[in-house]
């Protein structure tokens, strides 16, 4: 039996953790303000992570997460909020030039994915096949679902219905009741994890847990986003419910750090 080993998921825990170092250093420095050592100096450090993890693992929804988590980090730690709109204005010219480059070659299925999350019933066998059989499971369930473990979508018609799109299979078995219950546990996580951030005993404690929180957060955002066809498919799967290896074990760890955090706190 095989092992797949995902670098890019133990690069989210260890980037979350790496710029809670940096940025609780800065910040008790007094220098978070200064453009310096609260943008440009964070980016440089996270660019060769992000090159990394697209060049050998050509991960863009990893990425898009790492960067997500990173800046979250960095609002909270107090950099300016003018600093934040240049960095966006710089960050426009290179999101351009990488859609151009993805507009064709080994990159294009990408903006294939943008037109089937448009449109999918252009391509109702093809490419729009695997987001319709998931808005059908969803559809399927009504109110109270078919009952746990009746699903037909995830026989031979939604692939990928371990991972991906566990949350459709989700939606078929146990209803919208199932799927409100589910998004309520995911919205009481993440409260609970910004009270641990915001009574944790020093920045560093705090930094760290507002990163694990919004990692957690945005993964289960997008991939309910993604199977509700709100936006394109990434690859994202949902914490916690999706079949994996090495992300269960990464967010597992993540919750442990995050408890150890609350234990610690001086929350009550």
């Amino acid at each position: 039996m095989g092992f797949n080993f995902q670098p890019s998921e133990v690069a989210k825990l260890g980037l979350i953790i790496f710029f809670a170092i940096y940025l609780s250093k800065v910040k008790e420095d007094g220098k978070i303000k200064s453009i310096m050592h609260g943008v440009i100096i964070p980016l440089v450090l996270l660019l060769p992570i992000i090159v990394a993890v697209y060049i050998f693992q050509n991960h863009f929804s990893a990425t898009f997460i790492i960067c997500g988590v990173t800046l979250i980090q960095m609002l909270v730690a107090g950099i300016r909020i003018s600093h934040l709109f240049l960095l966006g204005i710089c960050a426009l010219p290179v999101l351009g030039i990488y859609v151009n480059s993805k507009s064709s070659g080994d990159g294009s299925f990408r903006m294939t994915r943008i037109q089937t999350w448009l449109n999918p019933w252009n391509d109702i066998t093809g490419d729009g096949w695997q987001i319709i059989q998931s808005l059908y499971a969803i559809g399927s369930g009504g109110l109270f679902g078919a009952g746990l473990g009746q699903s037909k979508q995830k026989y031979l018609y939604l692939p990928e219905p371990q991972n991906d799109f566990i949350f459709a299979v989700l939606a078929e078995e146990l209803g919208y009741t199932g799927c409100l219950a589910v998004i309520i546990l995911f919205i009481v996580f993440v409260w609970r994890g910004i009270l641990i951030a915001m009574n944790a005993r020093d920045t560093f404690g705090s930094l760290l847990a507002i990163g694990i929180v919004s990692l957690i957060g945005l993964q289960a955002i997008i991939n309910i986003a993604v199977v509700t066809n709100t936006m394109p498919v990434t690859g994202m799967e949902l914490p916690f419910f999706s079949y994996g290896g090495t992300a269960i074990i990464v967010n597992l760890c993540a919750v442990g750090i995050l408890l150890n955090i609350s234990r610690s706190s001086k929350l009550k």
